[in-house]
């Protein structure tokens, strides 16, 4: 599984630590699952889209995201 989880939280200025407490969880399992080595529960998922308030779809996915960059550059075109 496939997740933007790093991207959210760098643009909202917030840790993994902060990000843990906020959804109930270690801080070691969001590292887990940013590095793709663990897939959430579907609990844990949702509650980590309300976190961010955002689709569950925009954080997870079981295809590989897009780059930003490559989003940038076919927005700009």
């Amino acid at each position: 599984m496939h997740n933007r989880i790093a991207l959210f939280r760098a643009e909202r200025g917030m840790s993994r630590r902060e990000l843990a407490d906020a959804v109930g969880v270690n801080p070691q399992t969001i590292g887990y699952l940013e590095r793709g080595d663990y897939s959430p529960s579907l609990e844990l998922a949702l509650k980590i889209a309300a976190q961010f308030d955002v689709p569950i779809e925009l954080l997870f996915s079981f295809q590989p995201f897009e780059s930003v960059a490559t989003a940038l550059r076919r927005a700009s075109a």
